[in-house]
């Protein structure tokens, strides 16, 4: 097994961090640092990351959680003073799958099984996550045309969104990027600004009745889903 996916099959973080953390020097195997993103971890090694012995985790866990808003979506920020994983009631090392930011809430996936959020969180996933936003001012149709479209943002053109019309003030917006603050800066972009912004749904995944600041175990036919993504 790859060293980058033995680390994430044991917990320790996605395999896109341990890419980086290998990178950094901080893995070694039998006492000797590896930093070759393509070295193989044999039945017999000794893995360690940071001087502790890494070892491949016999069970997963995974949770759905309702993020209020105030609570960050990292396992660690030196600035942030609440992160999703306090709310979670578990001893294992967990990590969120993808961002929620902190002035919003809604349904976020914790778990440790590195392999799944990789897979979860790939550019070339087309996941489809819904949200609820409520804006300060009605937009314009021929402004939501423009965000369905597809609009400018990092240098490239963000996929077409699915928006859907509750009220003038209140949408239903689908997209399946997940670059930092989208919904809002799209929703900028075209001269409104997101009061609220509620996660509804990922994917096929949703919980109209898991309160806020709550969480709960994801069923066997939620990760029989995943999976199959």
């Amino acid at each position: 097994m790859r060293i980058n996916k033995y680390l994430a099959h044991s917990g320790v973080c996605s395999r896109r961090q341990a890419d980086e953390i290998i990178s950094q020097g901080r893995v070694s195997i039998n006492e000797k640092t590896v930093k070759e993103l393509g070295t193989k971890v044999l039945p017999d090694d000794v893995v360690k990351f940071d001087g502790n012995v890494v070892a491949p985790l016999e069970k997963f866990k995974y949770f759905l959680l309702n993020k209020p808003v105030g609570y960050v979506s990292t396992v660690k920020d030196p600035f942030a003073e609440k992160t999703v994983i306090d709310l979670i009631d578990s001893n294992e090392r967990l990590y969120p799958v993808g961002r929620l930011d902190k002035d919003s809430r809604g349904i976020i996936i914790i778990t440790n099984d590195g392999e799944l959020t990789y897979k979860l969180t790939h550019p070339k996933k087309d996941i489809f996550k819904t949200y609820e936003v409520i804006l300060d001012k009605k937009p314009k149709e021929v402004d939501l045309d423009r965000l369905k479209k597809g609009i400018p943002m990092d240098g490239y053109l963000t996929k077409r969104a699915k928006i859907k019309k509750i009220s003038n003030l209140k949408f239903q917006i689908s997209i399946s990027e997940g670059r930092n603050r989208q919904v809002r800066r799209m929703f900028d972009y075209i001269g409104c600004k997101v009061i609220d912004l509620k996660r509804i749904s990922i994917g096929k995944i949703s919980d109209k009745n898991l309160p806020e600041g709550e969480f709960r175990k994801l069923t066997k036919e939620e990760l029989d889903y995943l999976r199959s993504l």
